[in-house]
């Protein structure tokens, strides 16, 4: 077992995102050299440790967190009660305490039983990859809904992680004297606890549901498509959401800047309008407790018209970003070769000439396999082109149809704009009212069979 040291020069010692410290703190990246094929840690990561290592102390900054030192541990296997071996324990002691750390990050899952004895070893706070994102996400929540999510998954994964650590922990008992039966012991009473916020929290989810899903089918009615972003975090997402609509998110060069979903309308060239929804960033290893708690947020982008997987094109790990997404879209039940997806290729104003040419030849060699989009949300260049690009993506889903009804048939016109989108509508010579609606495929037949006089228009090039 080896440690590699990042040096103190290559930033480290930056100030924090907000100005204001919360903590002096050292993060251990370890590295399994051999990962096993099934089960353990990172059998599938296609990352260089040092690429690891940076996202982790971006991270560990996101929280104001001063990072003081930062490293690479190389293992050979896993110790069961410390993770890493004992005479890195020993040394990373001394660090943490000539540096007066006061947290230790270990970017990798920590069990219960590592996190107590690796605190006590240390005498600093010790906190896994799992608990930082799940820190990060507890600040980043703005909405009532974003909260309750947050604390619902923070609350599952501190239900996993009672242990006795302290003494107030052990045994006590009921009754008077020694006459009184065993108590129920404070591990028990906490989980008790938890599990009764966990209930009532999930009770008021359940109601947030049913208020996000009466807004959701309220815009099916209107009824304009929508066009979901997703992406690893930091990728663009705010700042292309904030040029496609003329928003103002918060967008910012830190990991995690928002998350709760926001939407906005967005009109298209030729006057179509669609609904455009900004959400959560993805990440690698994202917690599973919150991609469960947030699979009604996410939902927007299961039921979405048209997917943008925004990618950092600057990004040397651009790719393996591109796969940790992948990895959650399929656990919502969105596979790589799902029609609705766009990939959109940020980023390219910090591109050198001769990458700005690879990735462009790489995009029109990969046309027929979600349309690539080079952009740059930044200066706006490619915007009109993915504004077309979703456009005909719509397109090719959605029917436009012509049809007149008698102007007194208010029923009908009523029921036109809650089944399609209506284009245009004029008043013909002959008195009877001219309109152009576009729809989806099964609405459209809904409009064909109650006005059996619709015509199709093909669309132009």
């Amino acid at each position: 077992m080896e440690v590699r040291r990042r040096d103190q020069r290559a930033g480290l010692l930056s100030p924090t995102t907000s100005g204001v410290e919360t903590g002096r703190a050292i993060v251990i990246e370890p590295w399994l050299k051999n990962p096993p094929r099934k089960g353990g840690i990172r059998s599938t990561d296609v990352r260089t440790p040092e690429a690891r290592l940076d996202e982790a102390v971006g991270l560990a900054r996101a929280i104001d967190l001063t990072v003081v030192e930062a490293g690479l541990v190389t293992l050979s296997d896993i110790r069961p009660a410390t993770y890493i071996g004992k005479g890195k324990v020993d040394e990373f002691a001394g660090l943490a305490k000539s540096l007066s750390a006061s947290i230790v990050v270990m970017d990798c899952p920590v069990s219960p039983v590592q996190q107590r004895n690796l605190e006590k070893a240390w005498n600093t706070k010790v906190i896994d990859r799992t608990g930082l994102i799940l820190e990060i996400f507890g600040r980043r929540a703005r909405t009532r809904e974003g909260a309750l999510q947050v604390e619902l998954a923070h609350l599952t994964y501190q239900k996993s992680r009672l242990v006795r650590s302290w003494t107030h922990l052990e045994r006590q008992r009921g009754g008077f004297g020694f006459l009184g039966g065993p108590g129920e012991t404070q591990i028990e009473a906490d989980r008790r606890v938890i599990e009764e916020r966990i209930s009532r929290i999930e009770s008021e989810l359940d109601k947030v549901k049913r208020t996000r899903k009466l807004h959701r089918d309220s815009r099916k009615r209107v009824p304009y498509p929508i066009v979901a972003l997703v992406g690893y975090t930091n990728a663009g997402k705010s700042t292309l959401f904030n040029r496609m609509t003329a928003a103002r998110v918060l967008s910012a060069d830190m990991l995690f800047a928002t998350l709760d979903p926001t939407l906005r309308a967005v009109e298209l060239p030729h006057g179509a309008r669609i609904i455009l929804s900004d959400t959560v960033g993805f990440i690698s290893d994202l917690p599973t407790m919150l991609v469960a708690a947030f699979r009604e947020t996410l939902e927007e982008v299961i039921e979405a018209d048209v997917i943008l997987h925004v990618r950092d094109a600057s990004h040397e790990d651009s790719a393996a970003q591109s796969h940790d997404v992948g990895k959650v879209l399929a656990e919502l039940g969105i596979e790589s070769g799902d029609p609705r997806l766009i990939e959109v290729w940020n980023k390219i104003d910090r591109l050198n000439p001769d990458q700005r040419l690879q990735v462009f030849n790489l995009a029109e060699r990969q046309q027929n396999r979600g349309y690539p989009l080079p952009v740059s949300a930044l200066t706006g260049e490619g915007i009109e082109h993915l504004l077309a690009a979703i456009e005909q993506r719509l397109g090719e889903k959605r029917q436009t149809l012509q049809l007149s009804i008698d102007p007194s048939d208010g029923a009908g016109l009523s029921w036109l704009y809650r089944h399609s989108e209506v284009l245009s509508r004029e008043l013909n010579e002959d008195g009877r009212l001219a309109l152009s609606v576009r729809a989806d495929s099964k609405n459209a037949e809904m409009v064909k069979h109650k006005y059996p006089g619709t015509t199709e228009i093909k669309p132009t090039s």
